[in-house]
């Protein structure tokens, strides 16, 4: 693969803080490595505006390996960007053409507001989850992995939905605003497996119940949130989640 540089033309949101509307301002991005990450291309950014004596951009990230879901950037129009299945911090700057007009912005939902420039406040999903997404257990020792049979599509189904971070791609590319691909996968997680079951009816009705109390809208069922999702997240999850909803309430 060729390796070159390239200069871009960036449209940053900034915005002091939430109660700041909030702008775009332009930046050149000079000389960059097409071999760099997304965040690698903002690292050089900053250092070029702190040096000038400007504010540096405000942006999330931790781990850089595409798994603890905090890089939220909507790049061009679409959530982490051009790529299917990729996370910003994996996200290379190959995908990108010579002299183009990047346009970076935050996640665009009420439920997720805005801390500084491409910041914003995800705590919600933490609600969610502490709602109900975990199994209640006696401490003590492990449970031999043997001891409890699965059937294997149900465990590969499990693992597949327990698979997504969290990142909120699903809430921003929907056009609602909704966290149904995130709160029916930390739901089928666990109601595929024999440990979820105990708390099954409580589980769904409660995590449902905080994920309307945090304003996120109703599923458009357009299919935007799988296809933006960096983990691809299966929509089945939703249908999954509704009956288990429904199974709930009837069962009250």
């Amino acid at each position: 693969m060729e390796h070159k540089n390239i200069n871009l033309n960036l449209k940053v949101w900034r915005q002091k803080n939430n109660q700041d509307a909030g702008h775009f301002e332009t930046y050149k991005a000079e000389n960059i490595s097409t071999e760099m990450s997304f965040l690698e291309m903002f690292d050089v950014l900053n250092e070029k505006l702190i040096k000038e004596g400007q504010e540096p951009v405000a942006f999330d990230h931790d781990c850089r390996e595409g798994i603890c879901g905090m890089c939220s950037m909507y790049i061009n129009g679409r959530a982490h960007g051009p790529w299917q299945g990729t996370t910003t911090c994996q996200l290379h700057m190959r995908a990108f053409s010579e002299g183009e007009t990047v346009t970076v912005e935050p996640w665009r939902a009420g439920a997720f507001p805005v801390i500084k420039d491409l910041v914003v406040d995800r705590s919600a999903f933490d609600r969610i989850q502490q709602a109900g997404g975990y199994v209640s257990v006696n401490t003590g020792n492990a449970v031999d992995g043997n001891a409890l049979p699965i059937n294997k599509d149900n465990a590969d189904a499990a693992f597949a939905a327990a698979a997504c971070i969290g990142c909120g791609a699903c809430v921003a590319a929907c056009k609602n605003s909704s966290a149904m691909l995130f709160t029916s996968a930390k739901v089928s997680q666990y109601s595929l497996l024999p440990q979820g079951e105990p708390e099954r009816k409580t589980r769904v009705l409660n995590m449902i119940a905080q994920m309307d109390k945090e304003g996120f809208g109703a599923c458009t069922n357009t299919g935007a949130c799988e296809a933006e999702c960096p983990k691809e997240i299966s929509i089945a999850n939703i249908a999954r989640l509704n009956r288990e909803y429904l199974a709930a309430q009837f069962s009250l």
